[in-house]
Parts: structure tokens; sequence; C-alpha cells
């Protein structure tokens, strides 16, 4: 089992093109951890800002009646892809893991899969 510390550092260095990653609240919209980012990424600012997006997702799936659970939300930009992964094991509920890929460097298939991988072992 990984600790924040461990899990975030995980992401780091197992997923090519990381250059972010963050565990995040979507309660408080507080980042618990981050690794990475840089003077154009603040890691913390996105962090809130991406509370928003998880929240009006799990609106939506109430408003429409979906009775089922979110993986993942992707949003791709020009050079960048952003992942969000929902935790839902090990007292993970109301957290998510919000990760930052470079477009070009990427494998997102495979940045799915380590980060699945990586909330498996996370404990919080």
């Amino acid at each position: 089992m990984a600790n924040t510390e461990t899990a975030l550092k995980d992401a780091m260095n197992s997923i090519d093109g990381a250059l972010g990653v963050a565990l995040v609240d979507y309660g408080s919209g507080m980042a618990l951890g981050t690794l990475g980012g840089s003077a154009t990424l603040d890691l913390n600012v996105a962090a809130a800002g991406n509370t928003d997006v998880v929240r009006a997702k799990l609106r939506a799936m109430e408003m429409l009646n979906i009775q089922d659970s979110i993986e993942d939300i992707l949003i791709t930009l020009g050079a960048q892809y952003h992942l969000i992964r929902l935790l839902t094991g090990r007292g993970g509920n109301g957290l998510f893991l919000y990760l930052v890929l470079d477009g070009k460097r990427a494998n997102l298939a495979m940045a799915r899969h380590q980060l699945r991988r990586i909330e498996s072992e996370l404990e919080v």
C-alpha cells in the first residue's frame, strides 16, 4: 500500500509525459499533495478548478438519473491532456487523482492504465 507521497512520485516516474500530479479533495477543492507543475501550471489552482468539473459531472449524472460511477474524466487541450481519476477504494471517497500530461510525449492509454494501478495501491 502506498501513501500519498509515494503514489505521486510513482505517477511522475512511471507515466511518460507526466508534467504534474495531485491528490485532491473535491469536497473542499484542496490539494492534499502535489508533485511537478511549473510556473505556468499551478497544481493548487488546477486542483480547485477541476473540483468544479467533478462536481458539475456528478450533478449532471444525478439530474439524468444515471446510476453509475465516474471512472475518469479526460480534458484534451492543444498540447496537454488533463486526466481526472476519482478514487473508489480504501477511504478514497471524495478524492481524485489529477494528472497533467504532455500531449506530444504521453501515451494516453498507458497513462490511464498506470493511474488505475496507482489508485489501487493508494492508501488514504
